[in-house]
C-alpha cells in the first residue's frame, strides 16, 4: 500500500500523460499515411493455401491466405536500396547520424520512457530523482538498441514493403555493419547502466526484453502469426522495469501494469496488421490477417484480448494501487475499447480497423492519466 507521501506531484503527472499522448500521436503519423494508401486498403486476393496450425488460436477455418514471396531477399529498387542481394555501403556523415537516430524509433522510445516513468512513480519513486533518470536512461538505451537490431535483421523484407522501403537500411543510405554495431552498443550500454546504476532485477528484465524482441520475436515473424503475441511481452515490460527500479521486486501490482500493456497491444497490432496485410504479405510476414484475409480470426482475437483487458485493467484498484476514480474510468474506457473491437469483428472492414486503431491510441494515455489522477485525488482503498 502506498501512502500520500509516495504520490507524484500534479505537474509531473500531467506532463507524463500529455507526453505519452503526444508520443502515440507522433508514432502513428507515418502509419496513418500508409493506411490511407489505396493499395493497402484494397480487397483480398483470390483464395490460396489454408492457415497453418501454428496460427490457429481460435476455432474456425480461415478463408484464404494472401500470396507471400518465397524469397524476399532479391529486391529490385533501381539505383538505390537493396538490389539483387547486394547492399550499398553508405559513407558516414551527418545524414548517417540522422538515419541512425531514426532507426532508434524515437516515438516508440518515448512511449517506453513514459510507461517506465509511470511504473516508477506508482511504485513510490520521486519525480525529480537521479534514480528515475538512471532507470529512464537504461531502459531507453535498451529499447533503442532493440529497434535498431530489429531493422538490421529485417532489412531485406523491409525493402519489399511500401511503408518500410524508405527506411535507412532498405533504402541503401546506411551501412548495415554500422547499424549492427550501433544497435549492439546501445543494447549493451543500456543493460550495463541498469545493472550498475539501478539494480540487477531491472537489468535482468531489460535483458529479457532485448533478447525476446530481437532473438525470438524478430525471427518468429517470418514463421508464425503467434509472433504478435510474443512481441507483446517485451513491449509490456517497461512499466514493470520502472516499478522494480523502486521496489526491487516483482509483485502483483507490477504484473497488473504488465498485463494492461500486454492486452492493450493485441487489438492495436491486429488492427494495424489488418490495414497493412497486403504489405506484410509482400514482405513475407505471415501475420494473422495475411493468413486470414476474411478477418474472422483477426476479429475474434481482437475481441478476446479486448475482453481480457477489461478485468486486468481493474486490478490496480483491487490491489490497492488505485481507488474508485480509476476503477470507474478504467471500466468505461475498457468497455469502449472492447466495443470498437466488437464492431471490427462484426464488419471486418478497413474503416472498422481504422477506428479500432484510433481507439487503441486514445485508450492507453487515457487509462494511464486516470490512474495517475486517481493517485493524486483519492487515497487508495484497502
Amino acid at each position: 500500500m502506498l501512502d500520500s507521501r509516495e504520490r507524484p506531484g500534479p505537474g509531473g503527472a500531467a506532463r507524463l500523460c500529455s507526453r505519452l499522448a503526444a508520443g502515440l500521436a507522433r508514432e502513428s503519423t507515418t502509419m496513418a499515411r500508409a493506411l490511407r494508401s489505396p493499395a493497402l486498403a484494397a480487397g483480398s486476393p483470390p483464395a490460396g493455401q489454408a492457415m497453418p496450425a501454428a496460427a490457429q488460436v481460435t476455432s474456425g477455418p480461415p478463408a484464404a491466405t494472401l500470396p507471400m514471396p518465397a524469397r524476399p531477399a532479391a529486391v529490385k529498387m533501381g539505383s538505390a536500396g537493396v538490389a539483387g542481394g547486394v547492399e550499398p555501403r553508405a559513407a558516414f556523415g551527418p545524414l548517417a547520424l540522422a538515419d541512425l537516430a531514426a532507426m532508434t524509433k524515437p516515438g516508440i522510445t518515448l512511449m517506453v520512457a513514459l510507461t517506465t516513468a509511470l511504473g516508477f512513480l506508482l511504485a513510490g519513486g520521486a519525480v525529480l530523482s537521479l534514480q528515475l533518470a538512471a532507470a529512464l536512461l537504461g531502459t531507453c538505451l535498451v529499447a533503442a538498441g532493440a529497434s535498431v537490431l530489429n531493422q538490421f535483421w529485417e532489412r531485406a523484407s523491409d525493402a519489399l514493403m511500401r511503408r518500410t522501403a524508405g527506411r535507412p537500411l532498405p533504402a541503401g543510405r546506411l551501412d548495415p555493419d554500422l547499424a549492427l554495431l550501433f544497435g549492439v552498443t546501445l543494447g549493451i550500454a543500456g543493460l550495463l547502466e541498469l545493472a550498475l546504476a539501478v539494480n540487477a532485477l531491472t537489468a535482468a528484465l531489460g535483458a529479457a526484453a532485448l533478447a525476446g524482441y530481437v532473438f525470438v520475436y524478430t525471427p518468429l515473424k517470418k514463421v508464425s502469426s503467434l509472433a504478435t503475441v510474443v512481441g507483446a511481452i517485451p513491449g509490456a515490460l517497461p512499466p514493470m522495469m520502472g516499478w522494480c527500479a523502486v521496489r526491487g521486486e516483482i509483485d502483483l501490482a507490477a504484473w497488473a501494469l504488465f498485463g494492461i500493456l500486454f492486452f492493450w497491444q493485441m487489438p492495436h497490432f491486429l488492427a494495424i496488421a489488418w490495414l497493412c496485410r497486403e504489405d506484410y504479405a509482400r514482405g513475407g510476414f505471415p501475420m494473422l490477417p495475411v493468413l486470414d484475409p476474411g478477418g474472422t480470426w483477426t476479429g475474434r482475437q481482437s475481441v478476446l484480448y479486448g475482453a481480457a483487458l477489461v478485468p486486468v485493467s481493474l486490478l490496480p484498484s483491487l490491489l490497492g494501487l488505485a481507488g474508485g476514480l480509476y476503477f470507474g474510468g478504467a471500466l468505461a474506457l475498457g468497455l469502449a475499447y472492447l466495443g470498437c473491437a466488437l464492431a471490427f469483428a462484426r464488419r471486418r472492414s478497413t474503416p472498422g480497423a481504422r477506428r479500432l486503431m484510433l481507439a487503441s491510441l486514445l485508450y492507453l494515455p487515457a487509462v494511464l492519466a486516470v490512474l495517475l489522477l486517481d493517485r493524486l485525488v483519492l487515497p487508495p482503498f484497502h
